[in-house]
């Protein structure tokens, strides 16, 4: 099909849309990024891939989009007045490091990192990139708040959880649950983060 012909097609847009980026993730938890094509998604979709095609040029911008539409819109991070009640909040809710659908995406996304520039750009820029910064602002708070130590190096401490989390998970083949973030948080991730105790301040 020419550029002009994809050209005159309606645009996809609204719970259509929504409805392709949905059958891409059951696609990609399915089959994997390598193997997901835009004739799979369509078939899936239940549209022709030129109807894919008239909103997407390419594979790699179509699953971003609909990993970006699973995760949703990147809030605020969250306030619960301690650094323990944040990372928890963070980490073991909806689309954390403890949602199984989530986590069976990213799994199948590990390969096209290595293996797309295209896709491994994007990804890292406008998913890996925002929740970074909003893990950040979690230390940075608790900084704030005279919580943790002021010489830590947030682009180390910063990612740590979650690496610990899918090491586990990838390397070792132990999927994560809340009660083991929880506990990489309370035994590993605070005791290397927080300020320690002042017994003459407590007295």
């Amino acid at each position: 099909m020419t550029p002009a012909e994809i050209a005159s097609r309606p645009r996809v847009e609204g719970e259509r849309e929504q409805e392709i980026l949905e059958a891409t993730l059951d696609v990609l938890a399915d089959v994997g990024y390598d193997r997901l094509t835009m004739d799979a998604v369509a078939a899936a979709a239940r549209a022709s891939k030129a109807t894919l095609y008239r909103r997407w040029d390419s594979k790699a911008s179509l699953v971003l989009e609909a990993v970006l539409a699973q995760k949703g819109p990147i809030g605020d991070a969250p306030d619960t007045g301690t650094l323990r009640g944040d990372l928890i909040a963070s980490f073991c809710g909806h689309g954390g490091l403890a949602d199984e659908r989530a986590l069976a995406v990213f799994s199948s996304l590990i390969t096209a990192l290595g293996r797309d520039a295209e896709f491994a750009e994007g990804f890292r820029t406008q998913f890996i990139g925002p929740q970074i910064e909003r893990t950040r602002e979690l230390y940075k708070r608790a900084e704030a708040r005279g919580e943790i130590r002021e010489d830590l190096d947030l682009d180390i401490v910063g990612p740590a959880l979650a690496g610990i989390v899918l090491h586990r998970q990838f390397i070792m083949g132990r999927p994560p649950t809340p009660e083991t973030i929880t506990k990489v948080i309370d035994q590993v991730i605070l005791p290397a983060v927080l300020r320690p105790s002042n017994p003459k301040e407590e007295s």
